[in-house]
């Protein structure tokens, strides 16, 4: 450190103070104030630095003074370190001196040792024989307190044998033959104590200071074999039996006893009873629960705490149990034994009846492992939903032959509430409903996949129920006189297929997830499947009727026609004769079908009138088209006695009487007519609008032609409003005007 130039630096600090200080006149006259302050400060300072100074030359001081104590405690243990190697010096010769001592000393603990014992060395066989009478006589504490001074005594000489150090094998080998029916009285010990902690369920009960009297035993022997293995330790000898872990052996026992008791409440098998695995778990549980009632009522008052007996014996039910259910699923279960194995184990067994009962209060997620493994409990799952399907298919094929059957009978078909149905989709739904009721009762998602499963299989039975049902109408339009009741039974069909779509939305809204939206085009499909059958068993139940009606609407428009009613009253009699049947009809069915009856009246009726068939003067158009509305009058009021409840308010029928107004029309005029026309009815072509005109002699081919053209080029690409538009688009005819 370069103290002038600390001086300097001081210097320099102090004149740039004395500057700032004195920037004004004014401040001259407080320089005595300044003066007396700065003293002040460096006496504070001086005072500070010597304080500091002292206390470092004080502590200098004491440091001083305890390294001359340490010094000097160095020099007294260097002393008494050469005082100690000149005392070591003289031990050989003081060992070699004490060696016939050390030799009369181990003589004299052997034999203090042997008149200790020779009262048991001497009577061996007769302790022997009084231990075994006294655990006969079940006398266990005495017989405990024999065997207890017999193996004292065994292992005290043999202890002794072994602090020699020249041992003879000899001398251990005879020693324990001599001792060696010790070992006998001690199994025989430990069988008795086997026999009564397995019947511990039962002694606890009636005796239960045999229990207490038995773990005593077992206690003192765990203190004997920690004693025995410290001992080791040190002197590594080692008493022969030891550690004799009976309280390991006691709690093998047990769980020995557990597992012949679970397996022993088996007393049917499947062939005996149907129900054999339901009873065999309602018997285990009870006998668990009164099991555990009893442990934890009677058995921990006996034990000791450190045993924790009540949860040992949990483990022990928990894990005999998970045995041997895996043994009973790994030898294959059957229909509803997979609902009753996975409901037991995931409802009964954790739930209240059996470990979280009020008695018990056990958490079972608190056990080391569940009672079956989660992917056992998938494969059963997994295993029960494909039995489901195979008994779905088994009894769905049997519903399909057992209906196709009825169809080719000659009986009718069965009426609930005066509608024709069969009973075969109301099984399979109540078949479903089992399931599902079942499923649901194990948890949630099983039920999703069951329900999931049952609308895939109805929807395949659905295909199958509609290839058969096509197979009927073409055999039937083959012959018709093969199948005697056959409308009715096509009836029947259009009301099953309506049965199955109300009975399969009521499933959705009992059954379906309202958070899932995975699967949901399965039941769009099966829906679509039965709305698809439905509709084609309707239009075989028209098809039937117009095809004893075709020779009637071949008459329209025919000079026969002109003079006749008969063809239109024919069809509405014939009509009449078939919706006698079709009454059978659920109301949406019958609804159904009066519309497409309809429908295909209207298209047929204006087929011909479009047929070209006949070709008039201008005045007999006239009559013509009087007679077109009346029929179209008699057909709508035909349709209003039979469906009066059904309304008839834009019917298809109604075109008619719209397109015979245009065979009146004033062809000036036509062009507007036709604009009109075809803004409601776009489907219409130039084909249809000019054979419209073709019962016209009066009009001209070619000016007909004109103004359809117009009219066509005029037309707006629109879709249409009207709903029987589409009658148009179906009317197509081969032969051209143009």
């Amino acid at each position: 450190m370069d103290l002038q130039q600390l001086e300097e630096e001081a210097r320099q600090a102090a004149l740039k103070d004395i500057q700032n200080m004195l920037q004004r006149p004014g401040q001259l006259e407080k320089v005595e104030q300044y003066r007396h302050r700065i003293a002040r400060k460096k006496a504070s300072v001086e005072a500070l630095l010597k304080t500091g100074m002292q206390n470092q030359l004080e502590g200098v001081r004491v440091g001083l003074k305890q390294l001359e104590t340490c010094m000097q405690d160095v020099r007294e243990v260097r002393r008494r370190m050469v005082d100690v190697e000149q005392l070591l010096k003289g031990v050989p010769e003081i060992y070699d001196a004490l060696e016939v001592v050390r030799e009369e000393n181990t003589k004299h603990s052997q034999y203090a040792t042997a008149m200790e014992n020779l009262k048991h060395i001497f009577n061996v066989d007769a302790s022997v024989q009084k231990t075994m009478a006294l655990i006969d006589e079940d006398k266990l504490l005495s017989a405990h307190q024999c065997l207890a001074d017999l193996e004292n005594s065994r292992d005290d000489l043999l202890y002794e044998l072994h602090k020699q150090p020249k041992q003879h094998a000899s001398d251990k080998i005879t020693l324990k033959r001599h001792f060696e029916k010790v070992d006998q009285v001690s199994q025989a010990l430990e069988k008795k104590l086997r026999l009564i902690i397995s019947r511990t369920l039962n002694t606890v009960r009636k005796k239960p200071t045999v229990i207490v009297t038995a773990l005593r035993i077992i206690e003192r022997e765990e203190k004997n074999d920690q004693f025995a293995l410290q001992q080791q330790k040190v002197t590594n000898f080692l008493p022969p039996g030891r550690p004799k872990a009976w309280r390991s052996m006691i709690m093998d026992v047990l769980q020995a006893a557990v597992i012949t008791r679970i397996e022993g409440s088996k007393l049917e098998e499947r062939s005996d009873n149907k129900l054999w695995l339901v009873r065999d778990l309602e018997i285990l549980r009870q006998i668990i629960l009164e099991d555990l009632r009893v442990v934890k009522s009677l058995c921990v008052p006996c034990f000791p705490p450190h045993y924790d007996i009540f949860n040992e014996y949990v483990k022990f039910y928990h894990e005999g149990l998970s045995s041997y259910l895996d043994n009973i699923v790994k030898s294959g279960l059957q229909g509803n034994e997979y609902v009753s194995m996975l409901a037991w184990v995931m409802h009964t067994y954790p739930g209240a009846d059996l470990m979280s009962h009020a008695d018990l209060n056990v958490d079972v997620l608190k056990l080391s492992r569940p009672l079956l493994h989660p992917h056992h409990l998938k494969s059963l799952e997994d295993e029960y939903l494909q039995n489901m399907e195979r008994n779905y298919q088994d009894w769905m094929k049997k519903t399909v032959d057992s209906e196709k059957q009825e169809w080719y009978s000659e009986q009718l078909p069965d009426q609930r509430d005066h509608y024709y149905n069969s009973a075969g989709p109301v099984i399979i739904f109540e078949m479903i409903d089992q399931h599902l009721q079942v499923t649901n009762t194990i948890h949630q998602e099983l039920t999703f996949k069951a329900l999931v499963l049952s609308i895939q299989q109805v929807e395949l039975f659905g295909q199958t129920y509609l290839k058969n049902v096509i197979e009927l109408k073409e055999h039937h339009f083959r012959n018709r006189d093969q199948i005697k009741y056959f409308t009715h039974y096509i009836i029947t069909i259009v009301n099953n297929s309506q049965n199955v779509v109300e009975m399969a939305q009521q499933m959705k809204h009992l059954f379906w997830p309202k958070s899932r939206t995975e699967h949901y085009e399965d039941f769009e499909k099966l829906l679509a499947t039965f709305q698809r059958i439905r509709a084609h068993a309707a239009n075989y139940l028209l098809e039937e009727a117009f095809l004893d009606m075709e020779c009637h609407f071949n008459d329209l428009f025919t000079i026969k026609w002109l003079g006749s009613s008969i063809a239109v009253d024919t069809i509405c009699v014939t009509l009449d004769d078939y919706f006698q049947d079709y009454n059978h009809l659920l109301p949406a069915n019958f609804e159904m079908v009066i519309n497409e009856a309809q429908k295909l009246l209207a298209k047929r009726y204006i087929r011909a009138l479009l047929s070209k068939r006949l070709s008039k003067t201008r005045s007999e158009c006239d009559a013509i088209t009087r007679k077109i509305n009346l029929e179209a009058k008699r057909i709508k009021q035909f349709f209003e006695k039979i469906a009066p409840k059904i309304s008839l308010s834009d019917s298809p029928l109604d075109l008619i009487t719209t397109l015979s107004s245009l065979i009146v029309a004033d062809i000036e005029l036509l062009a507007l007519d036709l604009h009109t026309l075809l803004g409601s009815y776009p489907s219409l072509t130039e084909d249809h609008l000019v054979r419209i005109f073709y019962i016209r002699s009066d009009v001209k081919a070619a000016e007909v032609r004109e103004k359809v053209q117009d009219a066509m080029k005029s037309k707006k690409s629109m879709v249409s409003i009207a709903k029987q538009d589409c009658i148009f688009k179906e009317i197509v005819f081969s032969d051209k005007l143009w």
